[in-house]
């Protein structure tokens, strides 16, 4: 939706602190138009006002009223966290409200949100804590089930909520709820020999980066060192020594990302804000460190991450499988929090060419186009003849989750992307990631426009700046563009860039303009041969996108057959059509010829015979982007496409 205001919006979801030893601070982008305005859209008219009513079938609210003495009955939910869902509504919500919209839809989104932190505030008991489960279910029982229990994990995302409410409002009332809450914690968590009872940390991570953002919104230190306590207390066996809840060893000695996905990448998030405070040097090496790792031998081509279904766990070096791919839609988004913390911290481009690719694939695939339906787990293959149940692990588009922690995870991703754009310095203003609207700094306002990831073209003007002294304009270079060009007045430059940027420095002037021209011609990618499951297969990709085969427009025969011919040039088609206007790639192929076999799927064979089947008749392959796949009737869906 349009932007009305006319003042620069409230900080967003990381704020750092003014002793804070980041390179880069957030700045501020008005999306207006274009690709991220329009699914912004969408989260704001449609997704998040059915948050309410999704929350009240549930069962969650239900659990906060009774929590509250306002109505009878028994505890909802098939999990003791479902209050989590509450509070990732209202932290969406609340971002959204920043947004400052004139509408009758914002109208009624202020009210919901007024009237469920009532009910949140109602809930909590005198000393501050607050957990529907433990209250309602489990009374007496507090801190008592950590590994499961999920307490600090609710109370973390509280906390978030509480910042972006009054972040975004200026209001005070669910931020003193979670003031009370964090106190409560507080007051029983510390390390021996601290007098507090309890030595421990939760079995899901979260709260630490929460606390670490009430500190810089509160200025009580209190809260940053309690952080601290928690991110240094995982890996010393306080949950039974497990990789699954990051309990093997502690995080300034790991060498590679393990256990729970979401988790890890909570802790490393966490991990990162008290670096940013601290000037911990030894957890900022351990964040970069396990970032490489992470990047080099367990991250999906969409940017995706977890190799097992079986307690969504990240799995061995390379082993990337495609059908049996995890890559849970929280793990993307906990992907790019902890990327963009980075990325500030370190000033490095690196961390924002991750963001950009686990946002327009592994990210945005977990919602569909209309905004009414989700994906937990997003695989990069689903089979002819799939089979599927549905539920949280169904490769099938839900309305909603036993567990649902994906959608309003998506919606409070989606509210507040503009705040994980841009970033400034004190030489000027950084672009990370290109949208059409306006990127705003200290002293300084740059209108882009573009039809990216369309069209490769991005053009800046520069409204505001100061007239008497120079500052600099870096643009980001992404890591998959082989070919640019960058035009400032009179000047073209193409090769002066440094460590993924550009940078662009002189006295400018309202009006001037830089036109920056990213490559987009479609390519095709092969994966490290050490990854098993897609050794003698490629993939297509065009710009920033991962492109996937979908059975809806290779009719006659499913994709399991399918072989793409490499020696053929790609071609490139929008469709303004197709899947609410996509930018097809298509490619030539054939049908392998495979014998019918009664009952065993082996054949003896010599090295004459290894190249594999005849090929059958030639196909056109029409190939669309990974985001909007599983928005038209159900079938096959493939990533990664065999050459033989």
């Amino acid at each position: 939706m349009p932007r009305t205001r006319s003042t620069p919006p409230a900080p967003g979801p990381v704020r750092l602190g003014p002793e804070a030893h980041a390179v880069l601070r957030p700045a501020a982008v008005g999306i207006d138009t274009g690709f991220w305005h329009h699914r912004r859209t969408t989260n704001a008219h449609v997704s998040l006002p059915q948050g309410p009513g999704l929350l009240e079938s549930a069962g969650n609210l239900h659990n906060l009223r009774l929590a509250a003495g306002a109505a009878e009955g028994e505890f909802q939910g098939a999990y003791p966290f479902v209050d989590t869902d509450v509070y990732k509504w209202l932290e969406a919500a609340s971002w959204q409200l920043a947004q400052a919209p004139d509408d009758d839809v914002a109208a009624e989104l202020a009210a919901e949100v007024a009237r469920i932190v009532d009910l949140v505030a109602a809930a909590q008991q005198p000393d501050g804590y607050l957990n529907t489960w433990f209250q309602l279910v489990k009374d007496g029982q507090r801190y008592q089930d950590l590994r499961w229990g999920h307490e600090l994990y609710c109370a973390g995302h509280l906390i978030q909520a509480a910042v972006a409410h009054h972040r975004a409002t200026g209001r005070r009332e669910l931020l003193d709820v979670a003031i009370r809450f964090a106190d409560q914690v507080d007051s029983v968590f510390g390390p021996p020999g601290s007098g507090k009872p309890i030595d421990g940390v939760d079995g899901h991570p979260e709260v630490e980066t929460a606390l670490v953002e009430l500190y810089r919104e509160t200025g009580e230190r209190r809260y940053l060192e309690l952080a601290g306590y928690f991110v240094d207390r995982y890996g010393h066996g306080l949950l039974g020594g497990e990789a699954y809840c990051q309990d093997r060893v502690p995080l300034r000695e790991s060498t590679n990302v393990e256990g729970h996905a979401v988790r890890q990448l909570y802790l490393l998030a966490g991990a990162a804000d008290l670096a940013t405070e601290t000037g911990d040097a030894e957890l900022r090496a351990a964040g970069e460190r396990l970032w490489r790792a992470m990047t080099a031998t367990k991250t999906h081509l969409t940017g995706g991450l977890g190799a097992h279904h079986d307690e969504e766990d990240f799995g061995d070096p390379y082993e990337l499988p495609n059908e049996r791919a995890y890559c849970e839609t929280c793990a993307a988004i906990a992907s790019v929090q902890w990327s963009w913390r980075m990325a500030l911290l370190t000033g490095e481009a690196r961390y924002s060419d991750l963001v950009e690719r686990t946002l327009y694939n592994g990210f945005l695939a977990g919602v569909s186009l209309d905004g009414e339906r989700w994906l937990y787990v997003n695989p990069l293959q689903v089979r002819d003849g799939h089979t599927d149940t549905g539920g949280d692990q169904s490769a099938r588009r839900t309305r909603w989750f036993r567990c649902a922690c994906c959608p309003p995870n998506v919606m409070r991703l989606l509210a507040s992307l503009e705040h994980y754009l841009a970033s400034t310095d004190d030489t000027g203003l950084q672009i990370h990631q290109y949208v059409a609207g306006r990127y705003t700094a200290e002293g300084v306002a740059v209108r882009a426009e573009t039809e990216y990831p369309w069209h490769g073209a991005v053009r800046l003007t520069v409204e505001e700046t100061p007239a008497d002294r120079p500052w600099t304009l870096s643009l980001r270079v992404p890591q998959w563009c082989r070919d640019f060009r960058v035009r400032c007045g009179e000047q073209t430059y193409d090769t002066a860039v440094s460590d993924g940027w550009l940078h662009l420095e002189r006295t400018w002037a309202p009006g001037d303009e830089v036109v920056l021209e990213l490559g987009l011609e479609p390519r095709l990618t092969s994966a490290d041969p050490r990854v098993d499951a897609v050794r003698g297969c490629v993939a297509i990709e065009r710009g920033p996108l991962v492109y996937c085969l979908e059975q809806a427009d290779h009719p006659g025969g499913g994709l399991d057959d399918l072989v793409l011919d490499p020696t053929r040039p790609l071609a490139v088609k929008h469709r303004p059509d197709l899947l609410g206007g996509v930018t097809t790639v298509v490619a030539a192929g054939h049908r392998r010829t495979v014998p019918e076999r009664d009952w065993w799927p082996y054949t003896p064979t010599d090295t004459a015979q290894a190249a594999g089947p005849a090929a059958g008749d030639p196909v056109e392959l029409t190939a669309v982007p990974y985001y909007a796949w599983a928005n038209r009737e159900d079938g096959s869906m493939r990533v990664w496409l065999p050459l033989s």
